[in-house]
């Protein structure tokens, strides 16, 4: 592995927090970071800056004041100036398919981490393909899907696979509810993609010709048409999301997933008539993405940059539910937090990038996702600070008859 840039003016530096999430990313960082941290936000509008540092300083946080550095995604100078300048890059600016790529091309060449909290598909896939052997050169890790995608899911299997043995196959489903709002991000985010459906594919076939399998295992993500989960409960609705794919990634990394891995991906639902009517609203805004004046009406429901009031997020929960098989075994585990597209995706990315900026990890490179990169550390991390992994019910299979 490259040897890892040490001496350089900040550990960390978050560029996009004069947004909404952006916003919440910094204050948790202040109130988390070490005392003797030194870090920077980053930003092309400096007096947007200054009023994110004064509610900062406001707050009496522990760590020191960050600094402010200018950066803009049309300004590559910039972008490769503050790159150098940090050991890890935290990024709220999305969507990333219109924004992101310079700052990852940035963050590669100069081996520098780089996160962010995209779960779009297609520029996952393509920052793959155009960055990630850069990255492997230079040292960086580039882990994109820092926040509620994928990390409940992605930690979430690697916690489960823990509590089963790993010289078999092992087939896990997760399903997740909770009862919050789509962040603004989020849902432009998808439209995004939806309206670029060809395209996604294309990007995901032109990475699994380039991407090596794992030797000697097989790694798999799929799911089943809507159904009744008898062990949950739930009516169970396949979700197109980053999260299986990202999952299926880790499993591929790692050998402790077994030598027959199998993640399946839903939305859980107490009521068949709430899977019918979330069925055909997935379906409504599907067909909306392909309308670009629908497409705004749309995305103009919940603008970029804005979010729910604090008593509002103060309000939502997120769990994610995760079953586990072998041949001989099977258990349930599950993940449990408070609202997820904002205050614990806020947490999650800040978590992760701490985790890159200060403790011992895997030796990686390239494009990682969290599993790869950190694993049971950023696993601890999340407990630590609230994020809740359990076993529910462990159980074992009666053994089968040997004819």
């Amino acid at each position: 592995m490259p040897e890892r840039a040490t001496d350089r003016p900040y550990d960390l530096v978050l560029f996009g927090a004069t947004g909404f999430t952006g916003g919440l990313t910094a204050q948790y960082l202040a109130a988390h970071l070490p005392v003797d941290a030194r870090w920077a936000l980053a930003g092309r509008n400096q007096a947007k800056l200054e009023a994110v540092r004064e509610r900062i300083i406001s707050t009496d946080s522990p760590a020191p004041n960050p600094e402010l550095l200018y950066a803009d995604v049309s300004d590559t100078d910039s972008l490769n100036a503050f790159a150098a300048s940090a050991r890890v890059v935290a990024s709220t600016v999305g969507p990333y398919l219109a924004y992101g790529e310079p700052l990852v091309a940035a963050c590669a060449r100069a081996g520098t981490d780089y996160l962010d909290l995209s779960g779009e598909p297609e520029f996952i896939d393509r920052m793959y393909l155009a960055h990630h052997a850069t990255a492997v050169r230079s040292g960086a890790r580039l882990v994109h899907a820092c926040g509620f995608d994928s990390v409940p899911h992605d930690l979430g299997t690697l916690f489960t696979i823990k509590q089963l043995p790993s010289d078999v196959p092992l087939k896990i489903r997760g399903v997740v509810r909770s009862n919050a709002m789509f962040s603004g991000g989020t849902l432009h985010s998808a439209l995004g993609q939806m309206a670029r459906a060809r395209q996604m594919r294309q990007a995901a076939r032109d990475r699994r010709q380039a991407e090596p399998g794992p030797e000697g295992r097989r790694a798999r993500a799929n799911a089943r048409s809507p159904h009744r989960d008898s062990d949950l409960r739930l009516w169970l609705l396949p979700l197109p999301t980053c999260d299986p794919m990202v999952v299926k990634r880790s499993a591929a990394a790692r050998s402790d997933y077994g030598p027959d891995f199998t993640y399946s991906h839903y939305a859980g639902m107490r009521r068949v008539v709430t899977l019918i009517a979330a069925a055909a609203g997935a379906g409504c805004l599907a067909a909306s993405a392909q309308i670009p004046p629908l497409r705004r009406l749309a995305g103009s429901r919940i603008p970029q940059g804005q979010g729910p009031t604090e008593s509002r997020r103060a309000r939502s929960w997120f769990t994610v539910d995760f079953i586990g098989e072998t041949a001989e075994q099977k258990v349930h585990t599950q993940v449990c937090g408070g609202d997820p597209g904002y205050n614990e995706t806020a947490k999650m990315l800040s978590e992760a990038a701490m985790c890159l900026a200060y403790d011992d990890n895997p030796a990686t490179a390239g494009q990682v996702t969290t599993a790869a990169a950190m694993g049971e550390t950023l696993l601890q991390r999340l407990i630590d600070a609230g994020i809740t992994f359990s076993t529910i019910e462990p159980t074992s299979r009666p053994s089968m008859p040997n004819h």
